[in-house]
């Protein structure tokens, strides 16, 4: 029997087909999104982190982006016509979402946030996104998380930048 969650059960509800698969939460032990990865056995860019920002201090919102990119916070605040975005505290989020930190997923959320979905993840053949609690990920294709989610797609990550070779 497969765990069931709050964004798990929402999935099943909306007709969207998914698997769900585990991995050992560690979260003194570095990114969250990149441990998933490689527990899985996935690749970083196609494995999506779920974080929850506030727009000019009083517009939340809901990120999903891979686990290997960086947000541009001033494109995400755009979005919302504002001026600048930050992350909302843990505290805040959980309160809003329903979901602790680590488990935040855009499926099932308590109060449903607006989401803005990664225009790079929509180049996986299917992505690796947060199922409602820590160590638990679903298996689904970028259009289907689009559609459950009512999410946007819009460009707001960008790669991390390779580091340079050392030169003597």
């Amino acid at each position: 029997m497969t765990k069931q969650t709050k964004a798990t059960e929402f999935l099943t509800a909306s007709g969207m087909p998914f698997s769900v698969h585990d991995y050992e939460y560690a979260p003194g032990g570095g990114l969250i999104g990149i441990q998933a990865a490689q527990s899985i056995g996935a690749d970083p860019g196609c494995v999506l982190k779920t974080l929850v920002v506030e727009v000019d201090r009083r517009i939340p919102a809901c990120l999903v982006v891979p686990a290997d990119h960086k947000v541009n916070f001033k494109k995400v605040a755009a979005l919302f016509d504002g001026r600048n975005a930050r992350m909302m505290s843990p505290e805040k989020a959980a309160e809003l979402t329903g979901f602790r930190s680590g488990g935040t997923s855009p499926f099932g959320q308590e109060h449903q946030l607006p989401v803005i979905l990664s225009a790079d993840a929509m180049a996986c053949p299917h992505v690796y996104i947060n199922a409602g609690d820590q160590g638990l990920v679903v298996r689904i294709a970028p259009a289907d998380v689009q559609k459950a989610a009512n999410a946007r797609v819009a460009d707001i990550s960008a790669a991390p930048v390779p580091a340079e070779p050392i030169k003597n």
